[in-house]
């Protein structure tokens, strides 16, 4: 269901009516860092183009034929970054590595080691869940970052920490890879499909425990009480496990799908289906968040981390990169304060690291964003603003209040 890759993308040549395309290799650019042109490289597009054409724009014959190149090679891309069904709709991959949520491994015969990337939403969940059961003793975690080559890697990183709850990309803490890939081969028997974010790994057994993020926040809501320093806090109790199923066969395909539905979608029939159903999804929340706190009444619950992680990079990535445009999240009061009032639950904003967010999706996703160029941050994705106070703590009593009258 859930989880994060960055693969690489390597094609074939390919040939249009009108122009050949020696055989070259396509790469996701994965770096913070893209290149950038030199100013003798600039001079020199400047004065080819000055030369072969003066003021005027390009011909209308060069036009097409380069709009019908770039064209076919975004299908390529595509692909492979994002499979889609006959119709142009994503169709997300299932995870490998699965775990029985009434058959937990026990704690007690593992060492368990949890590998993320930071701007993955399907990780952040793991990393949220973690926090607040207090398992940072009990499951240790490395941070990938996107690499050059379309991997997850890990790298030495000397950047300066105030907060020693935050975490940062740095090296491989239990198996001392240079990347995800090496990892997932290093176990037993070897392993040869994507290589996806988050993972959770037995050090002592040398093997992968699971890469669905759902089964890996179940797991640690209830599979890890005996090592948690917050083992009351039960984020599917049983009274609500309907609840919490019955938002979750909403929120996933509509909602934290929905958004990859509407960005990788390769048509635009299948464009405007996602977004109409991810909008009139948000409207339906919104609505409900208007006599609730949180999805499920006054208790947090897993349903309302899974939403809370797409809706923290809706207005700095979702909304632009991946066109989910009919609004942004900022102008649906009761949600963005519902976005607030998790964010400022303590263990939750050290989780939360939005140019992180937003350097892996506009850096990395080459096909929806060509040039690397990274907007600023708005006002209602900074984390400042999320600071603000919410007041939702009264939200619920306050429709009691009016019902008792």
């Amino acid at each position: 269901m859930a989880f994060c890759t960055a693969p690489s993308l390597s094609f074939p040549s390919f040939t249009t009516t009108t122009i050949s395309v020696a055989p070259r290799r396509f790469i996701v650019r994965m770096s913070n860092n893209s290149p950038k042109p030199t100013t003798t490289t600039t001079s020199i597009f400047t004065s080819a183009t000055k030369l072969l054409w003066g003021p005027s724009l390009p011909p209308g014959l060069l036009i097409s034929t380069v709009r019908t190149a770039w064209s076919t090679v975004w299908q390529l891309m595509m692909t492979q970054l994002a499979p889609s069904d006959s119709s142009g709709s994503y169709t997300r991959p299932t995870s490998q590595f699965r775990l029985n949520p009434t058959q937990f491994p026990s704690a007690a015969s593992s060492e368990l080691h949890l590998y993320v990337g930071l701007p993955c939403p399907w990780a952040h969940r793991t990393l949220i869940v973690r926090a607040l059961k207090g398992l940072d003793d009990a499951v240790s975690v490395s941070v990938a970052s996107p690499g050059q080559d379309g991997s997850w890697e890990f790298k030495d990183n000397s950047i300066p920490v105030r907060d020693k709850d935050k975490l940062i990309p740095g090296l491989d803490k239990a198996n001392r890879c240079r990347n995800l890939k090496e990892v997932y081969k290093s176990r037993t028997g070897g392993y040869e499909g994507r290589c996806t974010v988050p993972m959770l790994w037995d050090s002592r057994k040398k093997d992968v425990v699971c890469n669905e993020s759902y089964d890996i926040i179940e797991f640690f809501n209830s599979g890890l009480n005996e090592f948690a320093r917050n083992p009351s806090l039960d984020l599917t109790p049983p009274e609500l496990k309907g609840k919490i199923e019955a938002w979750n066969q909403i929120v996933y395909p509509k909602v934290n799908n929905g958004v990859y539905r509407c960005g990788f979608a390769q048509s635009q029939d299948a464009y405007d289906r996602a977004v109409n159903e991810l909008f009139s999804t948000l409207d339906e929340i919104e609505h409900h968040l208007g006599s609730n706190r949180y999805l499920c009444g006054e208790r947090l619950t897993l349903a309302d981390v899974c939403l809370f992680t797409t809706l923290i990079r809706f207005d700095p990535v979702y909304n632009i990169l991946f066109k989910c445009t009919k609004k942004k999240l900022v102008e649906y009061p009761n949600l963005y304060g519902y976005l607030r009032d998790i964010y400022q639950i303590p263990g939750v904003a050290a989780t939360c690291d939005i140019p992180a967010i937003m350097g892996g999706y506009y850096k990395t996703l080459f096909p929806l964003n060509a040039s690397g160029i990274q907007p600023a941050i708005s006002l209602s994705g900074d984390q400042d603003s999320l600071l603000i106070p919410h007041h939702r703590d009264s939200v619920g009593k306050a429709v009691e209040a009016q019902h008792a009258v």
